[in-house]
């Protein structure tokens, strides 16, 4: 039996589930992506993949891994990627940079890039969603919460569902959280005191990927979170509302990246301009995926806490250069003190 890339990533499986992937040969009309398990793969394989082959006749096989992953599995690769097409969070990104994993991007080969803010293609790669990271709450259990402070108090702590720093969602409020207790981006150690106080109140303490559904069966009523789960959890007809924090929501950025060393450039490129583009990211806005659109062509849901991209410039950002080098530290000290 000859191994190629497929057969090599049919054996590999991500942490939180990811799907076996064919064992077939790298066709001529056809590309490799990452996606998040979840939402992500479900929307990439329901709509991206579709229109992707009726457009360009391109066959798109995805690879269901969550960030890190996908960056250790580059890195054990040798120079020889698993994957086409990278999907990372901030964090990630700045992880794959150092690591030398991209390819040099050309944006002028994106025909939708003057559909993008400025900004949101570089040498490196092109944003592809939005998110927006705030507080969610079920109106019919607690009132609205007017921000992080008030996690920590009755009536909401002890409806209060919590998850440490695996995410980026997670990590963004724990460190908005520290702030009010003295901390800083670089110190979160003020909200991990503070909730240790509270521990024995807190309804539920997860890993991120149960944190929906212990919302969804009433485990807890109230957590930070991003808008698209808000969404999804509404379109399953949960009570849940979401609340722009008084300090500011959390804004950051997912983004693609075409892996170094590709074999496919030409394809990976035709996927980006295909992701970035109008009828891709209207579709993906709507129920149960919930997407928040990069396209200025592509009108915002109205559920969201703005009505433009462009005010997400005002919103909260971290420097992820900063935050990474410390972020293992403190998910082992979440995981060792918050546990219960």
């Amino acid at each position: 039996m000859t191994f190629n890339r497929r057969s090599l990533l049919a054996g590999m499986t991500a942490l939180g589930g990811a799907s076996f992937l064919p064992h077939i040969a790298h066709a001529k009309g056809s590309i490799v992506a990452t996606t998040y398990p979840g939402t992500w793969e479900d929307a990439y394989r329901g709509v991206i993949a579709p229109m992707l082959k009726k457009k360009d006749d391109i066959d798109l096989e995805l690879a269901p891994l969550f960030a890190m992953d996908q960056i250790g599995k580059a890195k054990a690769a040798r120079g020889a990627p698993p994957f086409d097409v990278f999907v990372l969070d901030p964090g990630p990104r700045i992880v794959g940079m150092e690591g030398g994993l991209f390819e040099k991007f050309d944006a002028k080969k994106l025909s939708n890039l003057g559909k993008l803010p400025a900004g949101f293609a570089d040498d490196v790669g092109v944003h592809v969603s939005a998110q927006v990271v705030g507080i969610a709450y079920n109106p019919k259990k607690v009132p609205a919460p007017k921000g992080w402070g008030d996690l920590l108090k009755d009536p909401w702590v002890s409806r209060l569902g919590i998850t440490g720093f695996q995410t980026t969602f997670g990590t963004s409020s724990l460190i908005e959280m520290s702030k009010l207790f003295g901390g800083s981006l670089t110190n979160p150690e003020p909200a991990l005191v503070e909730l240790k106080k509270v521990l024995p109140k807190i309804a539920a303490v997860g890993l991120p990927a149960a944190m929906p559904g212990l919302f969804q069966q009433g485990q807890c009523d109230v957590m930070y979170t991003n808008t698209q789960t808000v969404a999804t959890l509404k379109g399953k007809g949960v009570d849940v509302e979401f609340v722009k924090p008084e300090s500011g929501s959390i804004a950051f950025y997912t983004t693609m990246h075409i892996a170094k060393g590709t074999d496919q450039l030409d394809n990976a490129y035709k996927y980006l301009d295909l992701v970035v583009g109008k009828d891709a990211q209207e579709a993906l806005t709507k129920p149960p995926y919930n997407f928040v659109p990069v396209n200025k062509d592509v009108p915002l849901p109205a559920d969201l806490p703005m009505k433009s991209l462009d005010e997400m410039t005002k919103y909260v950002e971290h420097d992820w250069s900063k935050i990474n080098p410390l972020r293992a530290a403190w998910i082992e000290k979440f995981n060792k003190e918050m546990a219960k």
